[in-house]
């Protein structure tokens, strides 16, 4: 949130990546950009801001779609590429008629874009929403995964479970009966036959597990 009257605007604690050839839009953004929780940083094509990208720690990467060596396309198609990068979120600076360039950018995985010339103040605010927007989708990330793993936790119990079972099972309830048959006290055989009911029971049971496995959809 913004306060009013505030010269900044405000940012959680977050780094961002300034990728542009022009060494005076650099200077403008490093001086118009940082506030005292956004970290500045520039980089003068795209080959040095793919190599800055991957040393990590950068959390919004705003990128100039015509540059030497390595253009925005390129880079943006780059990292999308990058599992530790794919969902990087990138705002593009472009001409203030060039929507092809726009169209095609946000075909390759640009997040949002910005035309030129560049009104810093509006720019604040808008990498600010982008970027809680990131955080946003990357805590729902986090969730599901951490769901997923729960339910791979549980799968792996399950088949493990039915895997072990199988035998010990079978084994309790032959045992059971053949010992039921060949004893001649009423209480023994009592005492088997409720065993093997009861692994009759588990049996049953073991067969609901494989049944609910084999229902369950695959991840």
């Amino acid at each position: 949130m913004t306060i009013l009257g505030s010269h900044f605007v405000d940012f959680d604690t977050a780094r961002i990546l300034v990728a542009d050839d022009d060494p005076i839009l650099r200077e403008f953004a490093a001086v118009h950009l940082a506030t005292p929780t956004l970290e500045v940083e520039v980089a003068e094509d795209g080959v040095f801001a793919l190599e800055r990208l991957q040393q990590g720690g950068i959390d919004i990467a705003l990128i100039d779609l015509d540059m030497p060596r390595m253009d925005g396309f390129e880079l943006i198609e780059r990292i999308r590429w990058d599992d530790q990068l794919k969902h990087l979120p990138i705002v593009v600076v472009t001409g203030r008629e060039d929507m092809v360039a726009v169209d095609k950018a946000f075909a390759m995985g640009a997040t949002s874009f910005v035309v030129k010339p560049l009104n810093w103040r509006l720019l604040s605010h808008q990498l600010a929403y982008v970027l809680r927007n990131a955080q946003a989708e990357s805590s729902v990330r986090s969730r599901l995964h951490d769901l997923q793993r729960v339910s791979d936790l549980k799968d792996r119990v399950l088949r493990l479970s039915r895997q072990k079972l199988t035998g010990p099972l079978n084994d309790i309830l032959d045992s059971a009966q053949t010992i039921e048959h060949l004893s001649t006290i009423p209480e023994i055989s009592a005492s088997l036959r409720r065993i093997a009911e009861a692994s009759v029971a588990l049996t049953r049971v073991h067969a609901d597990m494989g049944e609910a496995e084999r229902l369950t959809p695959a991840p």
